[in-house]
């Protein structure tokens, strides 16, 4: 009978554990704006490419990828009105593993890319610009950029 209660309130304790998880990205959500099933936020403040993609993981997301030109086009908009006077923001794209084969926070190859290529022929940065960032100013066409410098950014959150 005791292990039966102690069951039932580790039932319980799971439960309340993942309403307040929902509540919390519920809470972030409302600060954000939601897309396809996916809210995303923006953060103004700036990081490196590794630091935002942390502060995404610490909130229980990962730095965001369009994954098709409508979400593409929504989260341009987004930007545009959520983080001033900004140029680029990081999104969750790399090739840091394998250079050419852009990839999300999951290892996954990320098959959607709006890549700035008709003036600069992007991505041309090599070995020397890994991570992706997405243009506020050029219409939400993406560039590589060196990791290391410091950018605004955008996580994404997964509410389906």
């Amino acid at each position: 009978m005791i292990n039966d209660l102690k069951e039932e309130i580790g039932k319980v304790w799971q439960e309340l554990s993942l309403l307040q998880e929902k509540q919390a990205l519920q809470t972030v959500c409302l600060k954000g704006i939601n897309i396809y099933q996916k809210c995303f936020l923006a953060f103004p403040e700036l990081k490196t490419y590794h630091e935002a993609s942390e502060h995404c993981i610490s909130l229980g997301g990962t730095l965001s990828i369009p994954r098709n030109i409508e979400e593409n086009d929504s989260l341009y908009k987004y930007v545009q009105k959520s983080v001033e006077n900004v140029a680029e923001v990081w999104i969750g794209a790399n090739d840091l593993l394998n250079e050419g084969t852009w990839a999300d926070a999951t290892g996954s190859t990320v098959s959607f890319k709006n890549w700035e290529s008709d003036i600069t022929g992007q991505p041309d940065g090599k070995t020397q610009e890994n991570c992706a960032a997405f243009s506020a100013t050029a219409n939400g066409k993406w560039f590589d950029a060196n990791c290391r410098v410091q950018k605004p950014f955008v996580c994404e959150f997964n509410i389906a």
